[in-house]
């Protein structure tokens, strides 16, 4: 057996950490106050507003306990306010406000170099048959 750190997973695992921590370091130059769950929310709802906070907790790959943690936290900043859906008064109805599109505006020149910097050297064939291996690893997972 393989020493974990040996494994494809961890290089995977290690992979998405050191990305996040790149990530949230070149955010941090740009805006004090965000994380990047907390951006992937605001992206995530100004592309598809309807979305349920179901739905977004299964996007960000959180539970909904903590998705609602991070979207009280956000109300508070003041970058979403929610009401009551009038469709199903048991949800919530999320809504980006002006502050959180500032930031969306803000960020994307940073999210497009933080991509450019990590796939440097990577051609687009190697992207394809990455992306090809990762997905055939979760289909044999489901």
């Amino acid at each position: 057996m393989k020493v974990p750190s040996k494994t494809i997973f961890f290089t995977i695992e290690k992979t998405i950490k050191r990305y996040r921590k790149f990530s949230k370091d070149n955010f941090l130059k740009v805006l004090d106050d965000i994380t990047i769950d907390q951006k992937l929310i605001l992206q995530y709802l100004n592309d598809y507003p309807e979305l349920s906070q179901k739905e977004i907790a299964e996007l960000v790959f959180k539970d909904n306990a903590s998705l609602t943690r991070m979207i009280d936290s956000m109300v508070n900043k003041k970058i979403l306010y929610r009401t009551i859906n009038d469709g199903d008064r048991r949800r919530y109805k999320l809504k980006i406000t002006a502050k959180g599109k500032e930031i969306l505006d803000k960020l994307a020149p940073v999210i497009i170099e933080n991509r450019r910097r990590a796939l440097a050297n990577i051609t687009v064939e190697e992207m394809v048959q990455l992306e090809k291996t990762l997905n055939k690893i979760l289909s044999n997972l489901e």
